[in-house]
């Protein structure tokens, strides 16, 4: 291959450097598409899950929302039956009163009188009592309806005032008093006595019922006096 020749006569042969490659003019970088690309991803996104969480309700209500679904679709429970009526008190018995014949064991009493508001009682001086209250003589007949003779006394029969409080029998003033039976006395099968039962009473209080006993170890049968 032939050598190029000097363009330039009188001048050494040279040749002119070899000139530097020329750089393509770099391209502007488009980056502001991608950051608004960005920042509008990042707008969506966050209106998205800000739309969600007012959408979610709260722990509660989540809560109260699942038990109301549960119990719609649970099966309605039976209903409990209706209590019985309580039954109505039954009304207390009337007692008997003056001159209805009671029995209590193998005696029949019927109360014939009710004195009130004595002060004294008995005719003979040696033997006269004074109340600490008022004397209330109670008087009754008494028969013995069995085979077999019975004891009797005053002393059995119990005295009850309006108040529900009990009274004995006044014996010591009981004796003063002229009664079939003063403190103690045996009854004959089918015999009748008259007997006179004195209280020492508060002056202020009423004899309401009595309960008379066929012996100090019986039930009784209740008489009002009123």
């Amino acid at each position: 291959m032939t050598a190029p020749q000097n363009p330039l006569p009188g001048q050494p042969n040279q040749f002119p450097a070899t000139p530097p490659a020329v750089q393509p003019p770099k391209k502007k970088s488009k980056k502001w598409p991608w950051v608004v690309g960005a920042i509008a991803a990042v707008v969506v996104i966050s209106a998205i899950s800000n739309g969600k969480d007012d959408a979610t309700p709260a722990d509660g209500q989540t809560a109260a929302a699942d038990v109301v679904a549960v119990d719609a679709a649970a099966p309605a429970a039976p209903a409990a039956p209706a209590p019985a009526p309580a039954p109505a008190p039954a009304a207390k018995k009337a007692l008997p009163g003056l001159n209805a014949p009671v029995r209590d064991g193998k005696f029949e009493f019927v109360v014939t009188d009710v004195e009130t508001g004595l002060g004294t009682v008995g005719d003979n001086p040696f033997l006269t009592k004074k109340a600490q209250g008022q004397f209330v003589i109670v008087t009754m007949t008494v028969q013995n309806t069995s085979d077999k003779p019975k004891g009797l006394s005053p002393s059995d029969q119990e005295l009850y005032d309006s108040q529900g409080r009990k009274f004995t029998a006044d014996t010591s003033a009981g004796i003063a008093l002229d009664s079939d039976v003063s403190v103690w006395d045996e009854i004959n099968p089918g015999n009748k006595v008259t007997m006179k039962v004195v209280y020492d009473m508060p002056a202020d209080t009423a004899p309401a019922e009595m309960e008379l006993h066929d012996s100090m170890f019986s039930s009784g049968s209740r008489v009002a006096l009123r």
